[in-house]
């Protein structure tokens, strides 16, 4: 994929990104980004952690969610780069390339962007190609939906999903695929038709044998939790 323009990032993060202030003296990783010709201009921004990454998640709204590495720094949990690819601001255009049900055409060419183009931009860029075991997909709320369908349908690129308070869109399918990625789940007892997607994909995967966690948690729909959740995933999936 083409990159249109380079965009100047790379800069540390602040409090206003949402996550703890850093401690005086700590190195903190930066950011930095591209915009892609994809869809007329889509920008991909980066989390590049302090320490060479050892294991790294890619992210639909990644406006936001690829500012979550300062909730990395200060946790226990592996050297991770977050890999975020924005999402759009139109909720109905973003729900129809976030979930595979609504617009196929649309869903197909956003998940090619997304599997292919950013991560072998994401391998050129920063020299970082890690193992499926070292790789998850993440979302939150429809971007629940696509890290669901895209751990589903490339399970040999993402060992591991990440998925909080997710939409009603993407349903478990009846004939599930093998293998399935490990799977990490939360929502908030606040937002109870999301909780209850939540556990219909929980015990969906579980049945087909999966490896399975399913966490509530106090909160509603955009709460704090999912940052707060964040951590525990990665923890979860690549250890310490």
């Amino acid at each position: 994929m083409k990159k249109q323009t380079h965009i100047h990032v790379n800069g540390k993060l602040s409090e206003s990104d949402g996550a703890p202030a850093e401690p005086t003296g700590a190195v903190s990783g930066e950011l930095a980004g591209e915009i892609f010709d994809y869809d007329g201009g889509r920008q991909v921004t980066v989390y590049v952690p302090a320490d060479p990454p050892e294991a790294i998640v890619f992210a639909g709204d990644g406006q936001g969610i690829s500012k979550w590495g300062r909730l990395l720094e200060q946790a226990d949990v592996p050297s991770t780069m977050i890999v975020g690819v924005h999402g759009l601001t139109d909720e109905t255009l973003r729900l129809h390339e976030y979930s595979p049900g609504f617009e196929p055409e649309r869903f197909a060419a956003h998940e090619k962007f997304f599997v292919e183009d950013v991560r072998r931009w994401t391998e050129s860029r920063f020299d970082v190609a890690l193992s499926t075991e070292r790789t998850a997909v993440f979302g939150v709320s429809a971007g629940g939906e696509l890290a669901l369908a895209l751990g589903l349908r490339h399970p040999h690129v993402y060992g591991a999903v990440f998925c909080a308070s997710p939409g009603g869109g993407y349903k478990p399918p009846r004939v599930m695929p093998s293998p399935l990625p490990r799977t990490y789940l939360v929502a908030g007892t606040q937002e109870p038709f999301f909780l209850g997607n939540a556990r219909r994909w929980a015990d969906a995967l579980r049945d087909a044998g999966a490896d399975v966690v399913m966490k509530e948690r106090a909160g509603s729909h955009g709460g704090a939790f999912w940052r707060e959740e964040f951590p525990l995933m990665v923890a979860w999936a690549f250890g310490r």
